[in-house]
């Protein structure tokens, strides 16, 4: 048994998510996403068949875009169904799936506290209840705070890595 997850993790890929990007793997391959500050990155997987999608959402809502296509990913009302439909397409089953979630710090402080200046907690608010409203239970979660973040998740294991500047990494 040891044999083949040592073959399984040597040909396994890391498969890089940008800003305002998504994309889907299978085990053994890898999903990571960096700076996440603000932003935050949900991924969304199925353990019965080792398919996992991740986003990287830049803003809440897409409501006052002024794009013409607002880019999906870019946007927690448009990243999260899109993700699920992305991870669907994939061999994923959507009554199986699962999320974990990290980012979304409040990276600047503002005087006056200005609601638009709240961009984190938004974005984090924003994914919850876009995975709330398509009943995805939220396995696991490292949000807020001051600090960016990188995250790497393993489809295998299902473990979401999270590395700040600050700490060693870290599983959730």
């Amino acid at each position: 048994m040891n044999g083949e997850r040592d073959s399984q993790l040597e040909t396994a890929r890391v498969i890089k998510i940008g800003i305002a990007e998504g994309g889907t793997a299978r085990g053994p391959d890898r999903l990571r996403t960096t700076g996440l500050g603000s932003c935050v990155g949900v991924v969304l997987y199925d353990s019965g068949t080792c398919v996992a999608g991740m986003v990287h959402v830049m803003l809440p809502n897409s409501r006052h875009c002024r794009e013409l296509h607002p880019q999906a990913a870019k946007y927690a009302d448009l990243a999260v169904p899109w993700l699920v439909e992305q991870v669907s397409m994939a061999g994923a089953d959507t009554h199986g799936l699962v999320a974990k979630i990290a980012g979304g710090a409040q990276m600047f402080v503002y005087a006056g506290g200005s609601d638009l200046m709240r961009i984190g907690p938004r974005n984090v608010e924003a994914v919850l209840k876009e995975l709330a409203d398509l009943r995805i239970q939220v396995m696991a979660q490292d949000v807020g705070g001051k600090t960016g973040r990188t995250i790497e998740f393993d489809v295998l294991t299902q473990t979401l890595w999270v590395r700040t500047a600050l700490l060693a990494p870290y599983s959730i």
